[in-house]
Protein backbone atom coordinates (compact mmCIF):
# COMPACT_ATOMS: atom_id res chain seq x y z
CA UNK A 1 0.00 0.00 0.00
CA UNK A 2 1.15 3.31 -1.16
CA UNK A 3 2.59 5.64 1.61
CA UNK A 4 -0.55 8.09 3.33
CA UNK A 5 -0.16 11.43 3.07
CA UNK A 6 -0.49 13.42 5.93
CA UNK A 7 -0.56 17.03 6.67
CA UNK A 8 -1.07 18.72 10.42
CA UNK A 9 -1.08 22.37 9.57
CA UNK A 10 -3.67 24.65 8.01
CA UNK A 11 -2.63 27.18 5.50
CA UNK A 12 -4.66 30.52 7.22
CA UNK A 13 -4.12 34.02 5.54
CA UNK A 14 -0.75 32.63 3.82
CA UNK A 15 1.05 30.48 6.52
CA UNK A 16 1.23 27.11 7.40
CA UNK A 17 -0.33 27.20 11.11
CA UNK A 18 -1.46 24.34 13.79
CA UNK A 19 -4.70 24.01 13.90
CA UNK A 20 -6.94 25.11 16.77
CA UNK A 21 -8.45 21.67 17.42
CA UNK A 22 -7.62 17.95 17.50
CA UNK A 23 -9.86 16.73 15.00
CA UNK A 24 -8.74 15.18 11.68
CA UNK A 25 -10.12 14.26 8.13
CA UNK A 26 -9.43 10.93 7.08
CA UNK A 27 -9.53 10.64 3.11
CA UNK A 28 -10.65 7.04 2.11
CA UNK A 29 -9.98 5.83 -1.27
CA UNK A 30 -13.35 5.05 -3.12
CA UNK A 31 -11.35 2.42 -4.70
CA UNK A 32 -9.34 0.50 -2.02
CA UNK A 33 -11.73 1.54 0.82
CA UNK A 34 -8.46 2.26 2.87
CA UNK A 35 -6.95 5.88 4.07
CA UNK A 36 -4.91 7.47 1.95
CA UNK A 37 -4.63 10.69 3.41
CA UNK A 38 -5.02 12.77 6.81
CA UNK A 39 -5.78 16.32 7.32
CA UNK A 40 -6.78 18.74 10.19
CA UNK A 41 -10.28 19.30 10.53
CA UNK A 42 -10.78 23.18 10.35
CA UNK A 43 -13.31 24.05 13.49
CA UNK A 44 -15.13 27.53 14.24
CA UNK A 45 -11.88 29.36 15.75
CA UNK A 46 -9.76 28.43 12.57
CA UNK A 47 -12.55 30.29 10.68
CA UNK A 48 -12.52 33.19 12.91
CA UNK A 49 -8.63 33.45 12.34
CA UNK A 50 -8.57 32.92 8.90
CA UNK A 51 -11.81 35.70 8.16
CA UNK A 52 -9.66 37.79 10.60
CA UNK A 53 -6.75 37.80 8.27
CA UNK A 54 -8.87 38.04 5.12
CA UNK A 55 -10.55 41.07 6.53
CA UNK A 56 -7.00 43.23 7.18
CA UNK A 57 -5.67 41.76 4.31
CA UNK A 58 -8.47 43.17 2.57
CA UNK A 59 -9.47 46.47 4.76
CA UNK A 60 -5.33 47.58 5.19
CA UNK A 61 -3.09 45.78 2.80
CA UNK A 62 -1.51 46.02 -0.55
CA UNK A 63 -3.94 43.32 -2.51
CA UNK A 64 -7.19 45.31 -3.31
CA UNK A 65 -4.90 48.43 -3.86
CA UNK A 66 -3.04 46.87 -6.40
CA UNK A 67 -3.58 47.50 -9.86
CA UNK A 68 -5.61 44.59 -12.22
CA UNK A 69 -2.36 43.98 -14.23
CA UNK A 70 0.18 43.75 -10.71
CA UNK A 71 -2.68 41.14 -9.48
CA UNK A 72 -3.01 39.50 -12.92
CA UNK A 73 0.88 39.06 -12.22
CA UNK A 74 0.82 36.71 -9.34
CA UNK A 75 -2.78 34.63 -10.48
CA UNK A 76 -0.93 34.10 -13.90
CA UNK A 77 1.92 32.54 -11.81
CA UNK A 78 -0.72 30.31 -9.75
CA UNK A 79 -1.87 29.28 -13.62
CA UNK A 80 1.46 28.41 -14.95
CA UNK A 81 2.06 26.27 -11.68
CA UNK A 82 -1.02 24.60 -12.02
CA UNK A 83 -0.34 23.75 -15.38
CA UNK A 84 3.72 22.68 -14.81
CA UNK A 85 2.26 20.33 -12.35
CA UNK A 86 -1.37 19.15 -13.75
CA UNK A 87 -0.32 15.46 -14.09
CA UNK A 88 0.46 15.48 -10.00
CA UNK A 89 -3.00 17.16 -9.15
CA UNK A 90 -4.98 15.08 -11.71
CA UNK A 91 -2.83 11.73 -10.50
CA UNK A 92 -3.86 13.37 -6.34
CA UNK A 93 -7.44 13.37 -7.46
CA UNK A 94 -7.87 10.41 -9.18
CA UNK A 95 -6.87 9.08 -5.69
CA UNK A 96 -8.92 10.59 -3.26
CA UNK A 97 -11.67 11.28 -5.89
CA UNK A 98 -11.86 7.59 -7.72
CA UNK A 99 -11.76 9.90 -11.32
CA UNK A 100 -10.55 8.58 -14.01
CA UNK A 101 -7.44 9.18 -14.87
CA UNK A 102 -8.55 10.46 -18.21
CA UNK A 103 -11.23 12.57 -16.87
CA UNK A 104 -8.44 13.84 -14.24
CA UNK A 105 -6.45 15.39 -16.56
CA UNK A 106 -8.43 17.22 -18.78
CA UNK A 107 -11.22 17.71 -15.88
CA UNK A 108 -9.99 18.22 -13.02
CA UNK A 109 -6.17 19.31 -13.83
CA UNK A 110 -6.24 21.76 -17.16
CA UNK A 111 -10.15 22.52 -17.49
CA UNK A 112 -8.60 24.90 -14.16
CA UNK A 113 -5.69 26.14 -15.85
CA UNK A 114 -8.42 27.26 -18.79
CA UNK A 115 -10.58 28.63 -16.94
CA UNK A 116 -8.45 30.78 -14.86
CA UNK A 117 -6.54 32.31 -18.60
CA UNK A 118 -10.11 33.07 -19.47
CA UNK A 119 -10.61 35.16 -15.86
CA UNK A 120 -7.47 36.36 -16.60
CA UNK A 121 -8.75 37.48 -20.29
CA UNK A 122 -11.79 39.18 -19.29
CA UNK A 123 -9.66 40.96 -16.51
CA UNK A 124 -7.65 42.89 -18.86
CA UNK A 125 -10.44 43.96 -20.85
CA UNK A 126 -12.73 45.15 -17.88
CA UNK A 127 -11.94 48.55 -16.66
CA UNK A 128 -12.79 49.48 -13.55
CA UNK A 129 -13.87 52.96 -13.93
CA UNK A 130 -15.74 54.02 -17.00
CA UNK A 131 -16.79 58.04 -16.95
CA UNK A 132 -20.31 58.01 -18.48
CA UNK A 133 -22.87 60.61 -19.27
CA UNK A 134 -25.78 60.81 -16.90
CA UNK A 135 -29.41 62.68 -17.52
CA UNK A 136 -28.48 64.97 -15.00
CA UNK A 137 -24.81 65.24 -15.69
CA UNK A 138 -21.52 63.42 -16.02
CA UNK A 139 -20.65 60.53 -13.68
CA UNK A 140 -18.21 58.42 -13.16
CA UNK A 141 -18.73 54.80 -12.53
CA UNK A 142 -16.71 52.62 -10.51
CA UNK A 143 -16.23 48.76 -9.85
CA UNK A 144 -14.55 48.24 -6.68
CA UNK A 145 -14.00 44.89 -5.34
CA UNK A 146 -16.47 42.94 -3.00
CA UNK A 147 -14.50 42.53 -0.15
CA UNK A 148 -14.23 38.84 2.22
CA UNK A 149 -14.87 35.85 -0.40
CA UNK A 150 -15.75 32.52 1.13
CA UNK A 151 -15.52 30.19 -1.23
CA UNK A 152 -17.40 26.81 -0.60
CA UNK A 153 -16.91 24.30 -3.23
CA UNK A 154 -17.66 20.03 -3.34
CA UNK A 155 -16.07 17.14 -4.11
CA UNK A 156 -16.84 16.15 -7.59
CA UNK A 157 -14.45 18.81 -9.26
CA UNK A 158 -12.98 20.71 -6.61
CA UNK A 159 -10.48 22.18 -8.74
CA UNK A 160 -12.22 23.04 -11.26
CA UNK A 161 -15.14 24.71 -9.15
CA UNK A 162 -12.27 26.60 -6.93
CA UNK A 163 -11.10 27.51 -9.73
CA UNK A 164 -14.24 29.73 -11.51
CA UNK A 165 -14.20 31.14 -7.57
CA UNK A 166 -10.84 32.01 -7.15
CA UNK A 167 -9.14 33.35 -9.99
CA UNK A 168 -12.22 35.82 -10.76
CA UNK A 169 -11.89 37.16 -6.99
CA UNK A 170 -8.12 37.61 -6.73
CA UNK A 171 -8.39 39.50 -9.58
CA UNK A 172 -10.82 41.92 -8.92
CA UNK A 173 -9.12 42.40 -5.66
CA UNK A 174 -10.75 40.19 -3.09
CA UNK A 175 -9.49 38.25 -0.32
CA UNK A 176 -10.91 34.51 0.34
CA UNK A 177 -11.57 31.99 2.34
CA UNK A 178 -11.28 28.64 0.45
CA UNK A 179 -13.71 25.65 2.12
CA UNK A 180 -13.46 22.60 0.12
CA UNK A 181 -15.00 19.55 0.73
CA UNK A 182 -14.23 16.92 3.77
CA UNK A 183 -14.37 14.15 1.75
CA UNK A 184 -12.05 15.42 -1.11
CA UNK A 185 -9.20 18.40 0.28
CA UNK A 186 -6.11 16.59 -0.69
CA UNK A 187 -6.02 19.00 -3.81
CA UNK A 188 -6.83 22.48 -2.06
CA UNK A 189 -3.27 21.72 -0.34
CA UNK A 190 -1.34 21.17 -3.58
CA UNK A 191 -3.15 24.60 -4.59
CA UNK A 192 -2.49 26.15 -1.06
CA UNK A 193 1.49 25.26 -2.08
CA UNK A 194 1.15 26.61 -5.56
CA UNK A 195 -0.18 30.06 -4.45
CA UNK A 196 2.08 30.37 -1.56
CA UNK A 197 4.81 30.28 -4.37
CA UNK A 198 3.48 32.43 -6.46
CA UNK A 199 3.53 35.41 -3.87
CA UNK A 200 0.00 36.03 -2.70
CA UNK A 201 0.29 38.75 -0.17
CA UNK A 202 -0.20 37.66 3.56
CA UNK A 203 -4.09 37.43 4.51
CA UNK A 204 -5.15 37.01 0.94
CA UNK A 205 -5.88 33.15 0.64
CA UNK A 206 -6.61 30.50 3.41
CA UNK A 207 -7.72 26.83 3.34
CA UNK A 208 -9.60 25.23 4.99
CA UNK A 209 -10.97 21.38 5.03
CA UNK A 210 -14.59 21.45 7.25
CA UNK A 211 -17.41 19.82 7.05
CA UNK A 212 -21.17 21.45 6.73
CA UNK A 213 -21.07 22.66 10.43
CA UNK A 214 -17.76 24.82 9.71
CA UNK A 215 -19.26 25.90 6.46
CA UNK A 216 -22.45 26.84 8.22
CA UNK A 217 -20.13 28.88 10.71
CA UNK A 218 -18.15 30.62 7.47
CA UNK A 219 -21.52 31.49 6.08
CA UNK A 220 -23.01 33.13 8.35
CA UNK A 221 -19.67 34.96 9.56
CA UNK A 222 -20.48 38.44 9.80
CA UNK A 223 -17.19 39.57 8.26
CA UNK A 224 -17.94 37.99 5.24
CA UNK A 225 -19.02 40.38 2.21
CA UNK A 226 -19.74 37.71 -0.35
CA UNK A 227 -20.44 33.94 -0.45
CA UNK A 228 -19.35 31.62 -3.81
CA UNK A 229 -21.04 28.35 -2.96
CA UNK A 230 -20.74 25.21 -5.38
CA UNK A 231 -23.27 22.10 -4.17
CA UNK A 232 -26.32 20.55 -3.72
CA UNK A 233 -30.09 22.27 -3.76
CA UNK A 234 -30.62 21.27 -0.17
CA UNK A 235 -27.27 22.86 0.97
CA UNK A 236 -27.30 25.52 -0.96
CA UNK A 237 -30.85 26.79 0.91
CA UNK A 238 -28.87 26.52 3.53
CA UNK A 239 -26.17 28.86 2.82
CA UNK A 240 -28.65 31.86 1.26
CA UNK A 241 -30.40 31.50 4.96
CA UNK A 242 -27.13 31.64 6.57
CA UNK A 243 -26.35 34.94 4.62
CA UNK A 244 -29.99 36.56 5.05
CA UNK A 245 -29.03 36.89 8.35
CA UNK A 246 -25.58 39.64 7.44
CA UNK A 247 -27.27 40.46 4.18
CA UNK A 248 -24.31 38.73 2.88
CA UNK A 249 -24.09 38.71 -1.28
CA UNK A 250 -24.13 35.30 -2.44
CA UNK A 251 -23.68 33.37 -5.88
CA UNK A 252 -24.98 29.54 -5.98
CA UNK A 253 -24.24 26.96 -8.66
CA UNK A 254 -26.56 23.88 -7.61
CA UNK A 255 -27.66 20.60 -9.11
CA UNK A 256 -29.25 20.13 -12.82
CA UNK A 257 -31.25 17.43 -14.18
CA UNK A 258 -30.52 18.30 -17.92
CA UNK A 259 -31.96 16.67 -21.03
CA UNK A 260 -30.32 15.51 -23.88
CA UNK A 261 -32.89 16.06 -26.52
CA UNK A 262 -32.82 14.06 -29.92
CA UNK A 263 -34.66 15.51 -32.69
CA UNK A 264 -35.93 12.93 -35.66
CA UNK A 265 -33.59 14.25 -38.14
CA UNK A 266 -30.29 13.89 -36.15
CA UNK A 267 -27.31 11.78 -36.69
CA UNK A 268 -26.82 9.09 -33.83
CA UNK A 269 -23.59 8.10 -35.33
CA UNK A 270 -22.60 11.48 -34.01
CA UNK A 271 -24.88 12.28 -31.21
CA UNK A 272 -25.16 9.57 -29.08
CA UNK A 273 -21.27 8.92 -28.49
CA UNK A 274 -21.52 12.59 -27.50
CA UNK A 275 -24.72 11.57 -25.22
CA UNK A 276 -22.64 8.66 -23.33
CA UNK A 277 -19.31 11.33 -23.22
CA UNK A 278 -21.91 13.86 -21.23
CA UNK A 279 -23.43 10.91 -19.01
CA UNK A 280 -21.84 7.99 -17.35
CA UNK A 281 -18.52 8.83 -18.70
CA UNK A 282 -18.51 12.44 -17.24
CA UNK A 283 -16.58 11.89 -14.34
CA UNK A 284 -18.42 8.38 -13.37
CA UNK A 285 -22.14 10.77 -13.50
CA UNK A 286 -20.99 12.50 -11.17
CA UNK A 287 -21.53 15.81 -12.50
CA UNK A 288 -23.96 18.62 -12.07
CA UNK A 289 -24.36 19.31 -16.04
CA UNK A 290 -24.51 15.31 -16.38
CA UNK A 291 -27.23 15.34 -19.80
CA UNK A 292 -29.64 12.62 -17.65
CA UNK A 293 -32.42 12.98 -19.77
CA UNK A 294 -32.41 11.44 -22.65
CA UNK A 295 -35.48 12.56 -24.89
CA UNK A 296 -35.89 10.53 -27.93
CA UNK A 297 -38.83 10.10 -30.17
CA UNK A 298 -41.06 7.69 -30.55
CA UNK A 299 -39.78 7.39 -34.39
CA UNK A 300 -36.62 6.81 -33.26
CA UNK A 301 -36.92 5.36 -29.59
CA UNK A 302 -36.24 1.53 -30.63
CA UNK A 303 -32.99 2.31 -32.36
CA UNK A 304 -31.50 4.89 -29.46
CA UNK A 305 -32.59 2.25 -26.83
CA UNK A 306 -30.61 -0.45 -28.52
CA UNK A 307 -27.69 1.64 -29.35
CA UNK A 308 -27.08 3.10 -25.96
CA UNK A 309 -27.73 -0.26 -24.19
CA UNK A 310 -25.09 -1.71 -25.95
CA UNK A 311 -22.94 1.69 -25.63
CA UNK A 312 -23.47 1.47 -22.18
CA UNK A 313 -22.56 -2.05 -20.79
CA UNK A 314 -19.50 -1.57 -22.90
CA UNK A 315 -17.80 1.00 -20.91
CA UNK A 316 -14.66 -0.03 -19.21
CA UNK A 317 -15.80 -0.05 -15.13
CA UNK A 318 -12.76 -0.26 -13.26
CA UNK A 319 -9.63 1.04 -11.71
CA UNK A 320 -9.18 4.91 -11.92
CA UNK A 321 -5.57 5.09 -12.72
CA UNK A 322 -5.73 2.52 -15.41
CA UNK A 323 -6.04 5.15 -19.05
CA UNK A 324 -8.57 3.28 -20.33
CA UNK A 325 -11.05 3.02 -17.59
CA UNK A 326 -14.13 4.97 -18.53
CA UNK A 327 -16.41 4.96 -15.37
CA UNK A 328 -14.80 4.69 -11.77
CA UNK A 329 -16.09 4.58 -8.44
CA UNK A 330 -18.50 6.56 -6.79
CA UNK A 331 -16.74 9.24 -4.09
CA UNK A 332 -17.99 7.50 -0.64
CA UNK A 333 -19.78 4.40 0.08
CA UNK A 334 -22.71 6.67 1.13
CA UNK A 335 -22.87 7.86 -2.41
CA UNK A 336 -22.71 4.89 -3.65
CA UNK A 337 -25.95 3.76 -2.01
CA UNK A 338 -27.73 7.00 -3.04
CA UNK A 339 -27.82 5.72 -6.37
CA UNK A 340 -28.14 2.09 -5.87
CA UNK A 341 -31.36 3.29 -3.46
CA UNK A 342 -32.42 5.55 -6.93
CA UNK A 343 -32.04 2.49 -9.06
CA UNK A 344 -34.48 0.46 -6.82
CA UNK A 345 -36.71 3.65 -6.65
CA UNK A 346 -36.66 3.50 -10.82
CA UNK A 347 -37.99 0.21 -10.99
CA UNK A 348 -40.56 0.27 -8.59
CA UNK A 349 -41.97 3.33 -10.65
CA UNK A 350 -42.20 0.78 -13.29
CA UNK A 351 -39.26 1.60 -15.54
CA UNK A 352 -37.77 -0.81 -17.59
CA UNK A 353 -34.12 -1.27 -16.96
CA UNK A 354 -32.09 -1.50 -20.27
CA UNK A 355 -28.37 -1.77 -18.42
CA UNK A 356 -26.61 -1.66 -15.32
CA UNK A 357 -28.36 -1.27 -12.39
CA UNK A 358 -26.29 -3.17 -9.80
CA UNK A 359 -22.34 -3.42 -8.46
CA UNK A 360 -19.91 -4.77 -11.32
CA UNK A 361 -19.22 -8.43 -10.06
CA UNK A 362 -15.56 -8.26 -10.61
CA UNK A 363 -15.11 -5.45 -8.29
CA UNK A 364 -14.83 -6.39 -4.84
CA UNK A 365 -13.48 -3.68 -3.47
CA UNK A 366 -14.40 -0.16 -4.28
CA UNK A 367 -17.69 1.78 -4.56
CA UNK A 368 -18.69 0.92 -8.44
CA UNK A 369 -22.27 1.05 -9.60
CA UNK A 370 -22.82 -0.30 -13.13
CA UNK A 371 -23.75 2.41 -16.14
CA UNK A 372 -27.21 2.22 -15.87
CA UNK A 373 -29.69 2.81 -18.50
CA UNK A 374 -33.77 2.96 -17.81
CA UNK A 375 -36.13 2.69 -20.34
CA UNK A 376 -39.63 4.00 -20.75
CA UNK A 377 -39.49 6.54 -18.20
CA UNK A 378 -42.16 9.28 -17.82
CA UNK A 379 -40.61 13.09 -16.76
CA UNK A 380 -43.06 12.48 -13.44
CA UNK A 381 -40.82 9.80 -12.35
CA UNK A 382 -38.41 10.39 -9.41
CA UNK A 383 -35.56 9.22 -11.41
CA UNK A 384 -36.32 11.91 -13.80
CA UNK A 385 -36.74 14.63 -11.53
CA UNK A 386 -34.13 14.52 -8.68
CA UNK A 387 -30.38 14.77 -9.17
CA UNK A 388 -28.99 10.77 -8.74
CA UNK A 389 -25.50 12.08 -9.17
CA UNK A 390 -24.11 8.96 -10.32
CA UNK A 391 -23.86 6.52 -13.65
CA UNK A 392 -27.46 6.26 -14.54
CA UNK A 393 -29.86 7.85 -17.81
CA UNK A 394 -33.33 8.09 -17.97
CA UNK A 395 -34.78 7.68 -21.78
CA UNK A 396 -38.06 9.17 -21.90
CA UNK A 397 -40.13 9.38 -25.41
CA UNK A 398 -41.70 12.22 -27.04
CA UNK A 399 -44.10 12.73 -29.81
CA UNK A 400 -43.55 16.08 -31.25
CA UNK A 401 -40.54 18.69 -31.24
CA UNK A 402 -43.14 21.21 -29.35
CA UNK A 403 -43.86 18.06 -26.22
CA UNK A 404 -39.98 17.73 -26.33
CA UNK A 405 -39.33 21.19 -25.39
CA UNK A 406 -42.03 20.68 -22.82
CA UNK A 407 -40.68 18.35 -21.44
CA UNK A 408 -37.41 19.69 -20.89
CA UNK A 409 -38.38 22.72 -19.46
CA UNK A 410 -40.14 20.63 -16.83
CA UNK A 411 -37.88 20.37 -14.51
CA UNK A 412 -37.39 22.44 -11.20
CA UNK A 413 -33.68 22.56 -12.40
CA UNK A 414 -32.00 24.45 -15.29
CA UNK A 415 -28.43 23.95 -15.56
CA UNK A 416 -27.56 22.68 -18.70
CA UNK A 417 -29.10 20.53 -21.81
CA UNK A 418 -28.30 19.66 -25.93
CA UNK A 419 -30.07 19.26 -29.17
CA UNK A 420 -29.18 17.28 -31.67
CA UNK A 421 -30.77 17.75 -35.56
CA UNK A 422 -29.64 17.68 -39.24
CA UNK A 423 -30.36 21.24 -38.97
CA UNK A 424 -28.24 23.99 -37.44
CA UNK A 425 -30.90 26.57 -37.22
CA UNK A 426 -33.48 24.58 -36.27
CA UNK A 427 -31.02 23.38 -33.23
CA UNK A 428 -31.25 27.08 -32.31
CA UNK A 429 -34.68 28.15 -32.78
CA UNK A 430 -34.79 24.98 -30.44
CA UNK A 431 -32.30 26.32 -28.00
CA UNK A 432 -33.77 29.43 -27.53
CA UNK A 433 -36.81 27.56 -25.94
CA UNK A 434 -35.21 25.94 -23.41
CA UNK A 435 -34.73 27.54 -19.81
CA UNK A 436 -31.27 26.46 -19.18
CA UNK A 437 -27.71 28.41 -18.38
CA UNK A 438 -26.27 26.25 -20.98
CA UNK A 439 -26.96 24.47 -23.83
CA UNK A 440 -25.31 22.88 -26.94
CA UNK A 441 -26.10 22.12 -30.56
CA UNK A 442 -25.03 19.19 -31.78
CA UNK A 443 -22.54 18.92 -28.77
CA UNK A 444 -22.05 19.21 -25.20
CA UNK A 445 -19.32 22.10 -23.93
CA UNK A 446 -19.10 24.53 -21.55
CA UNK A 447 -16.53 27.55 -22.01
CA UNK A 448 -14.96 29.06 -19.38
CA UNK A 449 -14.91 32.70 -21.57
CA UNK A 450 -19.27 32.28 -21.54
CA UNK A 451 -21.45 32.69 -18.41
CA UNK A 452 -22.26 29.53 -16.55
CA UNK A 453 -25.10 28.61 -14.37
CA UNK A 454 -28.44 27.62 -13.96
CA UNK A 455 -32.34 28.89 -14.40
CA UNK A 456 -34.59 27.65 -11.28
CA UNK A 457 -33.16 25.98 -8.45
CA UNK A 458 -29.85 25.25 -10.24
CA UNK A 459 -28.76 28.65 -8.71
CA UNK A 460 -27.81 32.08 -8.41
CA UNK A 461 -25.99 34.21 -10.54
CA UNK A 462 -22.72 33.20 -12.96
CA UNK A 463 -19.49 31.73 -12.97
CA UNK A 464 -16.95 32.03 -16.10
CA UNK A 465 -16.27 35.26 -18.36
CA UNK A 466 -16.95 38.70 -17.74
CA UNK A 467 -20.39 38.20 -16.28
CA UNK A 468 -18.79 35.28 -13.88
CA UNK A 469 -15.94 38.30 -12.44
CA UNK A 470 -18.71 40.95 -11.92
CA UNK A 471 -20.32 39.09 -9.37
CA UNK A 472 -17.07 40.23 -7.25
CA UNK A 473 -17.52 43.75 -7.50
CA UNK A 474 -19.57 46.59 -6.01
CA UNK A 475 -20.63 49.26 -8.32
CA UNK A 476 -20.23 53.15 -7.30
CA UNK A 477 -21.45 55.97 -8.68
CA UNK A 478 -19.18 59.33 -8.21
CA UNK A 479 -21.44 62.20 -9.28
CA UNK A 480 -19.10 64.29 -10.88
CA UNK A 481 -19.63 68.55 -11.24
CA UNK A 482 -21.54 69.77 -13.55
CA UNK A 483 -20.01 72.33 -16.10
CA UNK A 484 -21.41 75.62 -15.65
CA UNK A 485 -23.83 76.61 -18.63
CA UNK A 486 -22.18 78.89 -21.13
CA UNK A 487 -23.71 82.51 -22.31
Amino acid sequence: MAEIIEHDRLFIGGRWVEPAGGDVIEVVSPVTERVVGRVPHADPKDVDRAVAAAREAFDHGPWPRMTVAERAEVVTRIKDALLARHREMAELITLQNGSPIGFSVRGQSLAPVGIIGAALAAAAELPLEEERQGLTGPLLVRRQPVGVVAAITPWNVPQFTIAGKLAPALLAGCTVVLKPSPETPLDSYLLAEICEQAGLPEGVLSVLPADRKTSAYLAAHPDVDKIAFTGSVGAGRAVMAAAAQNLTRVSLELGGKSAAVVLEDADLDTALPVIVGATCAANSGQACVALTRVLVPDSRYDEVAVKLTAAFGALKVGDPAAPDTIVGPMVTRGQRQRVLDYVRVGRDEGAELLTGGGVPTDRTTGWYVEPTLFGDVTNDMRIAREEIFGPVVCLIRYETEEDAARIANDSDYGLSGAVFTADVERGIRFARRIRTGTFTVNGFRLDPAAPFGGFKNSGIGREFGPEGLAGYFEYQTVHLPVPPVQG
